[in-house]
């Protein structure tokens, strides 16, 4: 336990004097998500929210960790077979400042289904998508962000339309304001 304490507390220090600066914040925004290769959907909008953790390391870079509750899936033609997937996200990105408050942003998420509307079929509860986005660092400790995430990881439907398996990805469009407390 000694072992495990100083280890986390070795981390945590050296993380700290390589950043410049640390922020910690929350964020809430909304989602434009659907389902790649999944016939009769239309845009399912939802919401996001949760909080993140930056670590700036130079002028220009820094790396940002959320978590994040996030309702995706797909409507489906006439409210019919609408496709309800609730992650639980956890998004990676780095951060490059391309001027003072602007940046543009890259990494990969892991998620995981943690509410459906399925009561037959399986899918696959684990997601992992790629995330590219641009964000803004506006005064008074405002930040906005517009991120795209589209699916690496097939969550493929069985039992879905007709017993038929099908394949599908996520893509979701998100657009989010978040407040930083440090």
């Amino acid at each position: 336990m000694k072992k495990l304490i100083l280890i986390v507390f070795t981390v945590l220090v050296s993380a700290t004097i390589f950043a410049q600066g640390i922020d910690v914040g929350i964020k809430a925004g909304a989602n434009f998500a659907n389902l790649t290769d999944v016939s009769d959907t239309s845009t399912r909008t939802g919401f996001l929210v949760g909080g993140f953790v930056s670590l700036k390391f130079t002028e220009k870079m820094a790396l940002q960790g959320d978590i994040l509750y996030s309702q995706q899936g797909a409507n489906g033609t006439n409210g019919y077979n609408d496709i309800k997937l609730d992650y639980l996200n956890f998004p990676i990105v780095f951060k490059y400042y391309i001027i003072d408050r602007l940046n543009i942003q890259a990494g990969p998420q892991f998620g995981t289904v943690i509410n459906d509307n399925f009561s037959f079929g399986n899918y696959d509860s684990f997601d992992v998508s790629g995330v590219v986005g641009i964000g803004v660092d506006l005064p008074m400790h405002i930040r906005v962000t517009g991120r795209y995430n589209f699916g690496l990881t097939d969550i493929g439907f069985e039992g879905y339309y007709g017993g038929v398996t099908t394949s599908a990805k996520n893509s979701v469009f998100s657009l989010t304001a978040g407040f930083t407390f440090l």
